[in-house]
């Protein structure tokens, strides 16, 4: 989702002076909006059923707001959780 942001929606509207093409893309950012959200949701949800202390859960939410940050987490979880 968020390549579609950084490379379809921001280009669009701050590079491309067309307002037809820009009123196509206005989805984007909402959609993004709405998959972070559950994301953040989903860590909560996994890291309380783990038992993550806070710290290791506020890390692994964060982790979600940089691009290859929660694949890293990801993986370091499903070698800790092979079951999961």
């Amino acid at each position: 989702m968020s390549l579609l942001l950084w490379f379809v929606e921001l280009p669009v509207v701050y590079l491309i002076d067309n307002p037809d093409l820009a009123s196509k893309v206005k989805w984007i950012p909402f959609v993004h909006g709405y998959v972070y959200a559950f994301y953040v949701l989903a860590a909560i949800h996994f890291t309380a059923r783990a038992r993550f202390t806070i710290k290791r859960m506020i890390l692994f939410i964060l982790a979600g707001t940089l691009p290859i940050a929660s694949f890293v987490a990801e993986r370091k979880v499903m070698k800790e959780f092979p079951q999961a």
